[in-house]
């Protein structure tokens, strides 16, 4: 992972690699990751991403985490391909992409991008062109596995906008907060929207994150904004047995409504002037995984 740094570092900052096309109707691009797992990350990734479609934007989820994602049983498939065949078996997009709630579209990641050192140049060009039917996207989420290493750092590199997950529990917290210390040692951010999962109520949430806040500024000199929290909610835990989004099978419950603030307020973030489109961010993978 060291050995990337400066590659990190580069694409971070808009080096060569981000000389790529772009335009004012590119999807902004959202990493969404944590310092650890099981705080509900896939979770957000889903039900914000149906909630964003249900509001008339195009969304497209990255499943991201590489051969251990469950975005797809969370929406209730199994998928039969992933990125994997669309490089090595032939397949098309149509093929691999999955059309889920209130078109949804989701993206299987698989282990397609651990392979990337042994693509050849007709291999990577033939997969960039494959996706020229994405472009009439909004936003791309790109669900990351959890934790410290070169995939995660690499997805945060490329994004736009950080997302972390954290609980208000303290090993999340501490988690949580090495992975910021990581993507401030690389300097590929300098600043990550945070959300705080299982909340008791909203006071819990704001004590939570004012308390991260004031260690990632002190040490880290990052400032986080606080996109919101989502409720401790039974039906939550209900839905994802059903393996059904909880903003479908409960859309008023607590959990839901923390779900549609959030998306609020990710609809009024201005886009940057870095934004590019989905063979743009693939062709930064690309470099950063090669």
């Amino acid at each position: 992972m060291l050995d990337q740094a400066q590659r990190l570092r580069q694409l971070a900052a808009g080096s060569a690699a981000d000389n790529v096309h772009k335009s004012c109707s590119s999807p902004k691009i959202i990493t969404v990751t944590s310092g650890k797992g099981g705080v509900g990350k896939s979770n957000f990734v889903v039900n914000t991403a149906i909630t964003l479609s249900k509001m008339g934007h195009k969304v497209m989820i990255f499943d991201a985490d590489m051969g251990m994602g469950n975005d797809d049983i969370l929406m209730g498939f199994l998928p039969k391909y992933n990125v994997y065949d669309i490089i090595y078996n032939n397949k098309s997009i149509s093929d691999v992409i999955i059309n889920g709630p209130f078109g949804v579209k989701l993206l299987p990641g698989g282990t397609g991008l651990n392979k990337i050192e042994e693509l050849t140049e007709d291999q990577r060009d033939g997969f960039i062109n494959s996706l020229t039917s994405l472009n009439n996207l909004d936003y791309i989420f790109m669900d990351t596995g959890a934790g410290i290493n070169r995939s995660v750092l690499g997805f945060i590199a490329c994004c736009e906008e950080l997302i972390i997950i954290t609980t208000p529990e303290p090993t999340s917290l501490t988690d949580a907060y090495s992975l910021l210390k990581a993507v401030a040692h690389f300097k590929l951010k300098n600043t990550a929207k945070v959300v705080v999962n299982r909340v008791l109520d909203n006071s819990e949430g704001l004590r939570t994150f004012d308390k991260f806040h004031n260690a990632c500024w002190n040490f880290l000199k990052l400032n986080l904004e606080y996109l919101g929290s989502i409720s401790d909610d039974r039906k939550l835990v209900m839905a994802v047995r059903e393996q059904k989004p909880f903003v479908i099978s409960h859309p008023y419950s607590d959990a839901a409504k923390d779900i549609k603030i959030i998306a609020d307020k990710l609809i009024g973030i201005e886009k940057s002037g870095n934004s590019f489109g989905v063979q743009g961010l693939f062709k930064k993978l690309f470099s950063i995984f090669s």
